[in-house]
């Protein structure tokens, strides 16, 4: 074997130490920077929750300011994206709509997580009847499609922009609950787990300490997919007039405001459209890369 060998050999077994040496989360992160698709869309993600987060400072008009005298504008130089049927800029509100769709977005994600998660929990470790009763309110859930489940709960509490965020949360709880107890039921009797109950802990420290972690790379997926999904289903209450209340901008709200206006003035639909489907498709890219980065299966 020559000298040359000698060293690739080496340099392979050294960089197999490392890999092994690496954190599953550093190595994720790896194969996620590689993935130019998903990295594409963060970028475009950035730039759009910037928008939102700075519409204050970039805002050209104040987004609820009536203008009669410029209604129904073509876009133009002064108007980039033209003006809505009460003459506000579009282009302001839809930086502005941008804060509460992608708030909508998140919060709605966060409360179906942290409940979804609790539920999982619980019925995976604790099986027997807990199991049953848990999972068979699941069960009353998933008989609802989403949609039809969050317009029953805006319905019975009312239109409001807590209202949605509540109902497009509980009716998203069903899919981390099935996950996180389908995970749990097999992390339970490992090992690790069997140790943890010789050694004396308690069950909730268990189930917090040794089995969470095991899920939060899945709902890691789950959630940043859901949020695409909870986006549509705010904007679609909001464009049914049970969401956010006028004058507050909002991407579903707006296209709800130009639908009697598509052949007179189709860009008040049109942009608003187009900042729901941009968002909804780099979200969902961002998900795929995720779950490609997270899968044990992508790192052989």
């Amino acid at each position: 074997m020559t000298s040359g060998d000698r060293q690739d050999d080496r340099m392979a077994e050294l960089q197999e130490k490392r890999s092994r040496a690496e954190s599953p989360w550093r190595i994720a992160l790896r194969m996620l920077t590689k993935n130019r698709a998903a990295m594409a869309a963060l970028g475009i993600l950035c730039v759009i929750a910037l928008t939102a987060i700075f519409a204050p400072l970039i805002s050209p008009y104040d987004p609820n300011e009536v203008d009669i005298l410029n209604q129904l504008q073509d876009p133009s130089r002064e108007h980039i994206l033209g003006t809505d049927l009460y003459g506000r800029d579009i282009l302001s509100r839809i930086f502005w709509g941008g804060r509460v769709t992608l708030v909508v977005g998140l919060i709605s994600v966060g409360i179906a997580a942290t409940f979804g998660i609790l539920l999982g929990l619980v019925s995976g470790y604790r099986g027997g009847a807990t199991d049953s009763v848990i999972m068979r309110f699941i069960d009353i859930l998933l008989a609802f499609p989403r949609m039809l489940l969050a317009l029953t709960i805006v319905g019975m509490l009312g239109p409001g922009l807590l209202n949605v965020m509540l109902a497009v949360g509980i009716a998203s709880i069903t899919g981390y609950a099935r996950l996180v107890r389908g995970t749990v039921l097999s992390a339970k009797e490992a090992t690790y787990v069997e140790a943890a109950r010789v050694v004396g802990c308690r069950n909730n420290r268990i189930m917090f300490r040794h089995c969470l972690p095991n899920v939060i790379g899945p709902v890691i997926v789950l959630a940043t997919l859901d949020i695409a999904a909870a986006i549509l289903a705010a904007s679609a209450l909001s464009f049914l007039g049970l969401g956010v209340q006028p004058p507050t901008a909002e991407w579903g709200y707006m296209l709800n405001e130009g639908r009697n206006y598509l052949r007179a003035a189709p860009w008040i639909t049109f942009f608003p459209g187009m900042a729901i489907m941009i968002s909804v498709l780099v979200i969902n890219m961002l998900g795929d890369g995720l779950r490609d980065a997270l899968d044990p299966r992508m790192k052989i």
